[in-house]
């Protein structure tokens, strides 16, 4: 759905309102939606899937005549990122599923992007065409070679104009550097180089050098049984090209300064809540482990995501995070049976909306969470296809914990955990969020006055 989504007012949260229909991808398995991501300027929003396909979608001008469609996306470009392969050397099938996309900053008429899968980190150009070329000399018509004996005149190649043709060519393909499943990339702030991590390993790249790359992160122990934490998520610094976070299935935060050593295996900080004795659990490891990591775009802070709650810490304070919003806590006393259909294990993102002053991210039951820092107030909204009309504002949702139930709230034991918000992208700028629901994109704006 694209659907207005309103800046916060006095007396309300967050309006929305509908603007256009559903963009459904379908509904088979690699028609997942497995990442979404704004580029640079937000007029582009790029989505992967399981079945290695990328989607890119452009924004509509804005027209007088159509003053509604401000903020429309439309499909620009759709392309086969990655296909499945398989490992002969450990007997290992390598799914074609996006984890990854990041946009590089514009340079020119051309766009890039980086997508991964588990294994191949691959550079994408995606260009537009409006003129062919004609009249080759050592070609006819049909592409074919010409018998040069037959060539007795010297033609002139001509640009004639064409259909808008939109191209996406893979221009660098980084392989055969990860032994472990990749769960990050991210572009340094220099644009020449960026990383990729996985379980136990970071890697820095030159977007020139395809063959090899350098370790920065090593936490493999030496003896695999002792191994105690995974790396879950990195990025870079937003400014500082030599700094950069990852985060662990500890909950722990390390901080790193690619200045002080070749091997980032000494942190410059550690940033780590001591855990609260009376809430220890048999699920406090598995709940504390975190999923996503965010720099603020001011790059003075970090958002970090775990199951239940999302944390946004301070550089200059290790010891504990500055804010903590409970995302579904609602959810503490169904932990049992969220380990026992997986559900415990699912890795939910955080985003920041262009002033950092709004945090987002996503539920079950196509529930996503919004957080005002400076008000303090939240609002959950639900991203569905049955209660969205056109251009009706969406109400916010509440649920119940108890045995009591108004009207208009939803019991915990009703939401459905197949139906999970894992993905979500904010505009750098405006007011617009792309959230991704299983096989469905919807994307909303602030309400149109």
């Amino acid at each position: 759905f694209l659907a207005g989504f309103g800046s916060l007012m006095q007396d309300v949260l967050w309006c929305f309102s509908q603007v256009k229909g559903t963009i459904d991808t379908g509904a088979t398995e690699s028609d997942i939606i497995s990442t979404v991501e704004f580029n640079h300027t937000g007029e582009l929003l790029a989505t992967g899937d399981k079945g290695g396909r990328v989607v890119i979608f452009q924004r509509e001008q804005e027209s007088k005549n159509q003053p509604h469609r401000r903020g429309e996306y439309n499909v620009y470009s759709t392309f086969q990122s990655h296909e499945p392969e398989f490992d002969y050397l450990k007997s290992l099938e390598i799914e074609e599923k996006i984890n990854k996309i990041r946009w590089l900053p514009q340079q020119n008429a051309a766009y890039f992007l980086l997508s991964t899968n588990d294994k191949t980190v691959k550079l994408w150009k995606v260009s537009e065409r409006d003129k062919r070329p004609e009249g080759y000399n050592l070609k006819d018509e049909d592409g074919r070679l010409r018998d040069p004996s037959m060539i007795t005149v010297l033609r002139v190649p001509v640009l004639r104009p064409m259909d808008l043709m939109v191209e996406a060519t893979p221009r660098r393909v980084f392989a055969n550097a990860h032994t472990y499943h990749i769960n990050s990339i991210s572009v340094n702030s220099d644009y020449e180089t960026y990383m990729s991590a996985d379980d136990l390993r970071i890697n820095l790249w030159n977007f020139e050098i395809t063959n090899q790359s350098f370790n920065i992160v090593d936490i493999k122990p030496a003896n695999m049984e002792e191994l105690t934490e995974v790396i879950t998520a990195a990025e870079f610094h937003p400014h500082h090209c030599n700094t950069f976070v990852y985060s662990s299935s500890k909950g722990t935060i390390r901080l790193c300064d690619m200045r002080t050593a070749a091997l980032c295996d000494r942190h410059a900080k550690f940033f780590e809540e001591p855990e609260d004795p009376s809430n220890r659990s048999f699920f406090s490891e598995i709940i504390s482990s975190i999923s996503d990591v965010k720099f603020s775009h001011s790059g003075r802070y970090i958002m970090t995501r775990d199951y239940l709650t999302v944390k946004v810490w301070d550089l200059n304070m290790e010891n504990r995070p500055i804010e903590t919003y409970q995302v579904h806590d609602y959810l503490r006393s169904k932990l049992c049976s969220l380990y026992e259909n997986d559900c415990i294990f699912d890795k939910f993102e955080c985003v920041w909306n262009g002033s950092d002053s709004v945090i987002m991210t996503g539920s079950y039951n196509n529930f996503f969470r919004m957080f005002d820092r400076n008000t303090k107030r939240d609002v959950t909204l639900e991203a569905s296809r049955e209660n969205s009309k056109p251009r009706a504002i969406l109400k916010p949702r509440k649920v119940c914990v108890g045995g009591k139930r108004r009207k208009d709230e939803i019991s915990v034991d009703s939401l459905d955990f197949s139906k999970k918000i894992l993905h979500t992208a904010w505009h750098p700028s405006e007011n617009i969020i792309a959230v991704a629901a299983t096989n469905n994109l919807y994307i909303f704006q602030d309400k149109v006055n």
